[in-house]
């Protein structure tokens, strides 16, 4: 098995652990057991937790821009394109495991900071979506209504209904057609 690939299943090990028992049952022994690894196997990867977090938020933060991106550039039509990529990913092609987003919250807990590839990748949406040919505030204001949704299920706050949030992502699309 690649280096590459054994990170991974140490960042999934790593986000399940977050999501179904909580920030704070984050510990490099429960990591390596998830993993199926020794902790050296892990500490040879990720030498602590905050390194272990910073790889969480930044192979999340590289997949959605990875996605995103490619998506834009796959839309034929140039206006609205980037905005109309944020919404498909958040809403049908976000990271393959959920859990992974658990990452951002154990960042936020372990040290805020390591949260700088996400704020990054935002930054570099937002710029996209105001340059979009659409009519910047509307554009924002649609970006949150998508980081509305996602976040409130990311924390389980609400769990909008499927039918409701179909409604919403085709209100949504509609808006960046315009």
């Amino acid at each position: 098995m690649g280096r590459s690939s054994r990170k991974t299943e140490i960042l999934h090990a790593a986000s399940k652990i977050v999501s179904e028992e909580g920030i704070f049952n984050l510990t490099l022994e429960a990591v390596a057991k998830q993993a199926g690894i020794s902790k050296g196997g892990l500490l040879y990867h990720f030498p602590s937790k905050e390194a272990l977090v910073k790889g969480m938020v930044e192979h999340l933060a590289a997949n959605y821009q990875e996605k995103i991106r490619e998506n834009a550039e796959a839309d034929p039509v140039k206006k609205g394109r980037w905005t109309r990529s944020f919404l498909d990913v958040t809403f049908n092609q976000s990271y393959e495991n959920k859990d992974m987003n658990a990452g951002l919250m154990a960042a936020k807990a372990v040290n805020s900071d390591l949260l700088h590839p996400i704020r990054e990748a935002y930054s570099n949406w937002q710029h996209e979506i105001e340059n979009d040919g659409l009519d910047p505030v509307q554009a924002t204001i649609i970006r949150l209504a998508i980081d509305g949704i996602w976040l409130s299920e990311l924390f389980d706050i609400y769990q909008i209904e499927t039918t409701k949030k179909d409604e919403v992502y085709r209100t949504l699309k509609a808006l960046t057609e315009e």
